[in-house]
């Protein structure tokens, strides 16, 4: 409960949605008739930002009708994202109560039909099979206890139903540089191999179906990302929305590492049992 409360204090500050909604107007957005991409992804918190959402959706095969649950949905990008582009039905649940204050603002200005739920990734509160399909995108680092994790997903999920990790895991030994973006300290960092996942997964009642490694995808979107900002200057929508005056060195410590490999953003696509 306690590395609960660390992570929620470390993602959680007041004024999320009033700095996203200032950037937008900088960027000459009508804030009162936004769509999801006026965003530009600044509120997709993970490597690869849409694209690896685009990505997942279709190795998940989502579409109209499902009822999907993003767990640790953040300010709600990819709940967004996949509810405009596909037609799902997205519930979202996340720990940090202003990620969720947020993610709720931003929906209603998007027109969108999102649910949200502030909340525990270990103990939802959701019914035995309640979903079609669930994500976790850029969670597991912040959570010790991934065999419960996965038992509770599995809990809440249908027999048969899909479930995509896409989560930074360890390819190689070597220490880490502090902060990242998801931790300030190795603390409440628990970055695990994609070996142990595999694991835990299938000793939840999971199958895996599938494996990618999106480094190459995140590589090439942080080098253009880079060069953008070079030529044309800074975003008004980039992750200091989120992070903060700490978003440089957090971004460039989690991509210098992932170039030198101990690190990579990995999917795996698994179906319950």
């Amino acid at each position: 409960m306690e590395t609960e409360h660390q992570v929620a204090r470390h993602y959680g500050r007041s004024g999320i949605e009033q700095a996203f909604l200032d950037a937008l107007r900088a960027a000459g957005k009508d804030i009162e008739h936004l769509q999801p991409g006026d965003l530009s992804g600044a509120d997709e918190f993970h490597l690869g930002g849409p694209a690896a959402t685009a990505e997942l959706a279709a190795d998940l095969g989502l579409g109209p009708d499902l009822h999907l649950l993003d767990v640790g949905c953040g300010i709600g990008g990819p709940a967004r994202h996949l509810a405009a582009a596909l037609g799902c039905r997205v519930t979202g649940i996340d720990l940090t109560a202003e990620f969720i204050e947020a993610a709720e603002g931003l929906t209603r200005r998007c027109g969108l039909a999102v649910s949200f739920r502030q909340g525990s990734a270990l103990a939802m509160p959701f019914p035995d099979g309640a979903f079609d399909a669930a994500t976790l995108i850029h969670v597991g680092m912040n959570i010790a206890d991934k065999a419960a994790l996965f038992a509770e997903v599995r809990r809440v999920l249908k027999p048969g139903a899909r479930f995509g990790v896409y989560d930074v895991m360890r390819m190689a030994e070597g220490e880490l540089p502090y902060p990242m973006p998801w931790a300030a300290t190795p603390e409440t960092s628990f970055v695990e191999p994609p070996e142990t996942y595999r694991r835990l997964l299938q000793e939840a009642g999971f199958t895996i179906e599938a494996e990618h490694d999106r480094s190459a995808l995140a590589l090439r979107l942080g080098r253009e990302a880079r060069e953008r900002m070079m030529a044309q200057g800074p975003s008004p929508l980039g992750p200091h929305l989120l992070m903060g005056p700490a978003a440089p060195q957090r971004v460039g410590n989690v991509m210098a590492t992932l170039e030198r490999g101990l690190i990579a953003p990995i999917e795996i696509i698994v179906r319950a049992g």
